[in-house]
């Protein structure tokens, strides 16, 4: 009887030490004690580094061995005025692309009805279309510069030479952050991915 009575007198204050070490943990990481805890509200949720949408493919950019990891990730507080940021990265984790694009700058005139008249749930429905289609194989060409083609006046000539000498090189078709095309390819000589057409 004394064992048993000993044991629920352990139990009983070892639940007490318990309770009080959580009580003071919660109030001690509160900025205020006297405070109720209300949930956080759906307007004060979303912040200028929240990420409401992500996109990822995989493709063969800067090697024919191994594919890139190509990411597109919408962030901010509002689908419209949010950032898109372009990431690609290689199979062992290199940077070869970074960029910000605005989340209009997106947008395609063939995704909205009227353009002039559209809605602001049009205009976020339109941006969350063209990240799904961002990565679309048809984007992706090879080689990345015809044999055919010149160097356009706006590029950089030694990066214009050293992708149109690979004929294996890799292009890719983006929407830039002015909203134009743009294409990119991985110079293989010059180690980094380079703009070729604008």
């Amino acid at each position: 009887m004394k064992k048993l009575l000993l044991s629920g007198v352990a139990a009983a204050l070892l639940f007490q030490v318990t309770s009080c070490i959580n009580t003071e943990r919660e109030v001690g990481n509160s900025k205020n004690a006297d405070k109720a805890y209300s949930p956080p509200t759906e307007s004060n949720r979303l912040t200028t580094r929240s990420i409401l949408n992500t996109v990822r493919a995989t493709h063969y950019f800067s090697s024919a061995k191994t594919k890139d990891n190509f990411i597109l990730q919408l962030q901010g507080a509002k689908i419209l005025n949010a950032q898109a940021r372009f990431i690609i990265l290689t199979s062992t984790g290199d940077t070869l692309r970074k960029e910000m694009i605005p989340a209009i700058a997106l947008i395609e005139a063939r995704n909205l009805e009227d353009p002039q008249a559209a809605t602001t749930r049009a205009k976020e429905i339109a941006i969350l279309q063209a990240m799904n289609t961002f990565f679309a194989d048809d984007r992706f060409t090879q080689p990345a510069v015809p044999r055919t083609a010149t160097q356009p006046a706006n590029v950089d000539a030694e990066n214009w030479r050293a992708v149109k000498a690979d004929t294996k090189a890799v292009g890719f078709d983006y929407t830039s952050n002015t909203g134009r095309e743009r294409r990119i390819a991985y110079a293989k000589t010059l180690g980094k991915a380079v703009i070729i057409a604008e």
